[in-house]
Formats: structure tokens, sequence, C-alpha cells
């Protein structure tokens, strides 16, 4: 084995030190540990423990009985969830332990939160059958949570499908099983405990679920010059109504949500069609005179994969 020899003087003569080559590895490896963060991948993280707060703070305020702060404290975590990922995004800061956050994040505010507050709502008039029914929509919660981060990386998965979720998303299903509560503060009938109890059930069956749902991901990337302005009052009267009205603004924007949900199926089994059709056609014959037009080459990481088109 070879082995560096470091010189250190002391005195008149010199003693010799011999580091191996495992040390030198460790000394760089202890270098890039402390090495510093850039403040770019703090800021999302930063933004998901806020939305963390928010959650935590819904079910304490669900526990004191105070719902509409409750449901406030979770409408306030979905809108944070729906930003930081794009801001990281936006300022190139990704990182694996953001996503690891995110996804953990997403389990308390998403899957725990909500089923505590309808239990306390309204399920514990059934005893432990409302509880059953609130445990499995937080253990659906993580389990979609679970698929999401393993099919993300999944390289075989055509890129019109990155347009679509598997299942309802987390934040939408949390959204989604509140609309009894919904309807009971804008002071209709209540709902009855057993309806609610259905309700959550299917909510967390469609989480689980193999159901397409759009995502919407990729709208809103690049706005026209002509519709910034509009685009501008929009967000502004959205906010206002969401402030004005709460329990409006939230039941609506639900029931259209819920009734969205078979077009973005419809649109899946079209795309796959499409996709099915454009792989499977024999290819066109080139015109005369012309040589055939020459494959894309492949993947250096997958040889026998083709290149996916950008």
């Amino acid at each position: 084995m070879r082995h560096h020899t470091v010189a250190a003087g002391r005195g008149n003569g010199y003693i010799e030190t011999m580091i191996s080559p495992f040390e030198s590895k460790r000394h760089e490896a202890r270098r890039e540990r402390f090495r510093a963060t850039p403040v770019r991948t703090l800021l999302p993280n930063m933004i998901t423990l806020l939305a963390l707060c928010a959650g935590l703070t819904g079910i304490r305020l669900a526990f004191e009985g105070k719902l509409e702060l409750a449901l406030g404290a979770i409408i306030f975590a979905a809108l944070l969830d729906g930003i930081d990922g794009r801001v990281a995004r936006l300022i190139k800061g990704q990182s694996r332990f953001g996503a690891e956050l995110d996804s953990l994040a997403d389990f308390v505010n998403f899957g725990c939160a909500p089923g505590l507050i309808l239990y306390l709502w309204g399920l514990n008039e059934l005893g432990n059958v409302g509880w059953i029914a609130a445990m499995v929509f937080a253990i659906c919660g993580a389990l979609r949570l679970a698929r999401f981060n393993v099919m993300i990386d999944d390289p075989n998965k055509p890129l019109w499908a990155g347009n679509f979720f598997t299942g309802v998303p987390a934040p939408a299903g949390a959204i989604t099983v509140l609309l009894p509560i919904y309807i009971d503060l804008l002071g209709g009938p209540k709902i009855a405990a057993t309806v609610a109890l259905l309700f959550t059930l299917a909510i967390a069956f469609l989480m689980v679920s193999r159901l397409p749902v759009f995502s919407g991901k990729r709208v809103g990337k690049r706005v026209p010059p002509e519709m910034v302005l509009p685009v501008f009052v929009l967000v502004v009267l959205f906010v206002a109504l969401l402030i004005a009205y709460p329990w409006w603004v939230m039941t609506i924007g639900t029931l259209c949500y819920l009734a969205s949900l078979p077009f973005g199926w419809l649109s899946y089994r079209d795309h796959e069609r499409k996709h099915a059709a454009a792989t499977s056609s024999p290819e066109a014959p080139a015109p005369a005179g012309e040589p055939p037009e020459a494959p894309p080459p492949p993947r250096p990481d997958d040889p026998e994969r083709p290149v996916r088109l950008n």
C-alpha cells in the first residue's frame, strides 16, 4: 500500500508523518460535510416548515373547539404546500432533504390533521367506527405519499404522463374531505355522521386509487404579455372572495374539483390511446430519392430505451 509522506518541521530536524489514502479520504469527506449550504436550498424548506406549523396549529385549534380557525390553518398549509415546490424549482433549490421533509409535513398536514378535525367535529358520534374512518383517511394519506415518492423517478413513464397524478393528491384530498364541515359552517343542515363517514372513506379510497388526476404542474409557467394584468386581477379577486366568503368559496371549489375528476380520467385515456397508436403504427416510408431517417441514438444510461423528446 502506498502512503503519502508529509514532512513537519520541528527545531533543526524533520518529523515524517505517514498519511494513508484512507485517512486523506476521511479528511476530504469531513471538509465536504461542513461545506456551506446555499441559501436558495433553505427557503423552500422554511416554507415547508411554516406549512407544518400551520397544520399542527390546526390540530390544536380543533381540540380547543375553534373549528373555523382550524380549517383556516389547513387551507393556509395547503397554499404553502402549493408554492414551496414551485419556489424550489424557480430558484433551483431542490434537494433530496427538501423532498423528504415535504412528504413528512404533508402526512401531518393533510393526513393526520383533517382526520382529527373530522373526528372532533362529528365522527366521534359514531364511537370507534368514526375513529377508524379518521384513521383510515390518515393511513391512506401516508400510502398516497409513499407511492408518489416511489413513482416520481420512474424512467418508463411517458412524458405526457407528467401532467397527471395517480390518485387524488394529499393536499386536494384534505381540502375535499372537509366538505361536510364547510356546509355546516354555511348554516345549512348538519351532515349526518354516517354520511360524513362514507364520504371520508370515499375520499380516502380516491387517494390510494389508480385514478388519473390532472396535476396542473405545467400550467402557469408562461403567461402571455396581454394576460399579465388580468391574472393579477383574478388572483386579487380570488383572495378577496376567500377572505370575505371562505366557506362558500371552499364549498363551490370542492364541488367543482370533484366534478372535474372524470374529465381528468377521460383526458388520460385519450393520451394513452394516442401513445399506443404512435408506438404500434409502422413507420411511414421515406419519399423517393431521400434516404430513410436514422433512429435517434439511445440514452447512455439505458441502451435499450430511446431518447425521450422534450
